[in-house]
């Protein structure tokens, strides 16, 4: 006869209480589209708060929502945010390169 406390014992469920990444992630992508989409209508000008915005908001925290997506088992959610967090981050670099001069601007 086997014992009720010790099959009891072995079923241990790990319980994930940490929030949901989600909302971090879509309001930076929203944020950042936004901006991107007023830059591109010539509405307002590549000013320190649009690259400050692509780099850390759009990319940097929507790559940490990627990553705690992926701890919550989410594939999609953990693709789409790394995905959109590195290309801010890319989109940032393409700008800010060549004015620094490490590299050259791209053709038209």
């Amino acid at each position: 006869m086997v014992n009720a406390e010790e099959t009891n014992r072995n079923n241990i469920f790990l319980m994930d209480q940490t929030a949901n990444p989600a909302p971090l992630g879509l309001c930076a992508f929203g944020t950042t589209t936004i901006l991107l989409s007023l830059w591109n209508a010539g509405v307002i000008g590549i000013t320190s708060p649009i690259f400050a915005m692509a780099i850390f908001y759009g990319g940097l925290a929507q790559i940490i929502a990627g990553l705690m997506e992926w701890k919550k088992n989410n594939n999609f959610g953990f693709l789409t945010f790394v995905s959109f967090g590195f290309f801010w981050m890319t989109f940032a670099g393409v700008l800010m390169l060549p004015v620094l001069g490490l590299a050259k601007a791209p053709g038209p």
